[in-house]
């Protein structure tokens, strides 16, 4: 019997331990650990990897974007997703989606809905819909946000309506209610002028989960209607009221404008397209704090081409112009990066004098990455303003074929360019245009023309009847010579 029973115990001693090495051996165990640890990290706001962007972080607010324009659920017939924001729900299992989209022919309000996870049918069903105040597309930015510092994060709509005015609209979950239809709307403005969010830094306890943070105002900034300067402002900031629960106006005060000359000031506001652009049309230089005039960071606009260059921290962005809205103040800006093509920049341009403007950048990554928002505040323009150049004088494309050391090259009036050497033909686009009174040549070839490096700008010099092309860059010390050997183009007859 004695035997029997220490068979048994070795028996179930070795099952245990043959158990125990394939717990270890497999990492379960780490599994394990990660669970808890995740389950304690849920409650934690989410701070950047980087120690060096733990600032960053603080100013932000955390803001996150949605990674794509998929739903979870087919939206209706004819209705048309312009932005979708993925949030985790309150117990961490699924994500809730809030998706905005507006409804074939309809050019009136643009809605949001709330599609949610339902354990009862085991699947995503829509929760509410709610129109908005916003109606223009290409000016909607969506995105969450502490504003309260409760970690209830907030979901916020930016955009403009059919009348060229900024828009706000804000929801949140109401506290202690898990049910996605508990969301409601706190805080909703318009204003023909601008809405900010008033961030200020949290403090360390916040960022690490321990106590609450302060609340963020936010502020609008509108045409004071008692004066005659058009840049005299009126600023009303908007608390939020625990009592209400909703944002509340609580000051209400007179900012006074540069005293610019009125008529050219009109002319620069009438909202006529193409008449601000031209305006920025320029190379402008970042404006400190003390108000002097920092050349490590610049923004240069090229309306022709449709490009915004922004340089600081020695490093180059270039983004694709793709869309501008006149605004009561200057023009808001809907870019795209060249070379990501997910990240949009949204810029709120607002006029302060005939050489400085003021920036509001807003950017929508499509990424869960924090927002950099180091491209607000004042720039100055690099040189004085010449009011009388609107426009290039050169023709931007031509139709004329020349020889060249590089073979014979063909321009047509479409903008693009052939290159024949031996038989070997290159292809690619061009445009003409002039900086300070020098005519230039860029030339992009086909494959690679959304690259900076393959942006080939040349001088042009006329020489009896010669074009002399000599390769140059274009920076803030205005036309440098590469030193590269000349090509002569010589007109084919």
């Amino acid at each position: 019997m004695k035997k029997k029973t220490f068979l048994g115990f070795y028996i179930v001693i070795t099952l245990l331990s043959v158990l125990v090495i394939i717990f270890l051996a497999t990492g379960t165990w780490q599994q394990f650990l990660n669970q808890e640890e995740d389950e304690e990290i849920r409650t934690r706001i989410i701070t950047p990897r980087d120690a060096n962007l733990y600032a960053a972080a603080e100013q932000t607010g955390q803001i996150f974007w949605g990674e794509n324009l998929n739903t979870m659920i087919p939206l209706g017939e004819g209705e048309s997703v312009i932005a979708v924001l993925n949030k985790e729900n309150e117990l961490g299992f699924a994500e809730e989606q809030f998706v905005v989209y507006r409804r074939a022919g309809d050019t009136g309000p643009i809605y949001i809905t709330f599609l949610s996870y339902d354990n009862n049918t085991r699947s995503y069903r829509r929760i509410w819909d709610v129109p908005t105040i916003a109606s223009r597309p290409e000016t909607i930015s969506l995105f969450s946000q502490d504003l309260i510092g409760d970690r209830n994060n907030c979901i916020v709509l930016t955009g403009m309506n059919a009348e060229n005015e900024h828009t706000m609209t804000i929801f949140r979950r109401a506290p202690g209610q898990p049910s996605g239809s508990a969301y409601r709307k706190i805080a909703e403005l318009q204003i023909a002028g601008s809405i900010v969010i008033q961030e200020t830094v949290r403090s360390l306890a916040y960022q690490q989960g321990i106590t609450r943070g302060q609340s963020f105002n936010i502020a609008s900034y509108g045409h004071d209607p008692s004066s005659a300067n058009i840049l005299d402002q009126i600023e009303r900031i908007y608390a939020f009221n625990s009592a209400s629960q909703q944002y509340e106006q609580i000051r209400v005060s007179r900012i006074p404008g540069s005293q610019i000359e009125q008529r050219r000031l009109r002319e620069l506001l009438s909202g006529v397209p193409g008449v601000f652009e031209n305006f920025i049309n320029d190379l402008w230089y970042a404006v400190t704090p003390q108000g002097t005039i920092d050349t490590r960071q610049f923004l240069y606009f090229d309306p022709a081409r449709r490009e915004i260059i922004f340089f600081g921290d020695s490093s180059q962005q270039i983004f694709r112009w793709q869309s501008s809205t006149p605004t009561r103040y200057g023009l808001f800006i809907r870019s795209q990066n060249m070379a990501i093509s997910t990240l949009l920049r949204f810029i709120d341009i607002e006029l302060e004098s005939l050489d400085r403007i003021k920036l509001r950048v807003n950017e929508d990554v499509q990424l869960r990455i924090a927002a950099n928002t180091t491209w607000d505040g004042s720039y100055r323009r690099a040189g004085a303003p010449n009011m009388a150049r609107q426009s290039s004088p050169l023709i931007p494309f031509t139709d004329a074929q020349y020889d060249s050391s590089w073979g014979r090259i063909s321009f047509n009036n479409a903008g693009e360019y052939t290159i024949n050497s031996s038989g070997n033909v290159r292809r690619g686009r061009y445009v003409f245009f002039n900086v300070n009174g020098s005519e230039l040549l860029e030339m992009r070839p086909e494959g690679g023309d959304t690259l900076p490096e393959n942006r080939m700008i040349y001088l042009i010099e006329n020489v009896a009847g010669m074009k002399i092309l000599s390769r140059v860059r274009l920076g803030t010390s205005g036309i440098q010579s590469l030193m590269e050997p000349p090509v002569t183009l010589t007109p084919v007859e």
